[in-house]
């Protein structure tokens, strides 16, 4: 029979210990990994667009709706991302981005309502602000709420391309998903 020897075993036994740590970091991370994002949908007269931004996180970790202090997010507006590069930039340009690098979403209030949760969110874009009450609900740890809003709401005036052969229209749909622990 072989003898054991004792550097080695000690040796073994630190390496999985260390190993057994890396692999609890890496699940916690992944665990807590933020999914984050804010999508705006629009369409033109010939097509559909959407633009995603998924660049932002809670400094905190994952955001919390229940204590006094509610999310407030900070978007660079260089961070929206369309599909391809005409369209981003296109929109980057609609919204201002070299005069306004950013959008933030503030909630002002936010409650339980008998099946979701509603909240009164400030959007800040271009100076200009709008508060809208957005109902949200629970998905894969995920607080996701949806509202229609209009690029007039910013007095932005939806674009038109080719001599007016191509027309966004007013209207885009804005969807908020942040991760959470209810």
């Amino acid at each position: 029979m072989a003898e054991e020897t004792p550097g080695f075993s000690l040796l073994f036994k630190t390496s999985v210990m260390k190993l057994l740590n890396l692999l609890f970091v890496l699940c916690f991370l992944f665990a807590n990994a933020q999914e984050n994002f804010v999508k705006i949908n629009g369409s033109k007269n010939v097509n559909s667009f959407q633009c995603i931004n998924k660049k932002f996180k809670s400094e905190i970790g994952l955001y919390h709706f229940f204590d006094k202090k509610l999310p407030y997010i900070i978007l660079n507006v260089k961070d929206f991302d369309c599909g391809n590069k005409m369209m981003t930039k296109d929109f980057q340009k609609i919204l201002n981005a070299e005069k306004y690098p950013e959008m933030t979403i503030r909630f002002i209030n936010f409650s339980k309502t008998q099946k979701n949760f509603l909240a009164v969110v400030e959007v800040k874009m271009m100076n200009q602000i709008k508060r809208y009450n957005i109902e949200f609900w629970i998905e894969d740890s995920k607080m996701i709420g949806r509202k229609n809003v209009k690029f007039s709401d910013f007095r932005i005036t939806p674009p038109k391309k080719m001599g007016g052969m191509i027309v966004v229209r007013d209207d885009l749909d804005l969807l908020l998903s942040l991760s959470t622990k209810i």
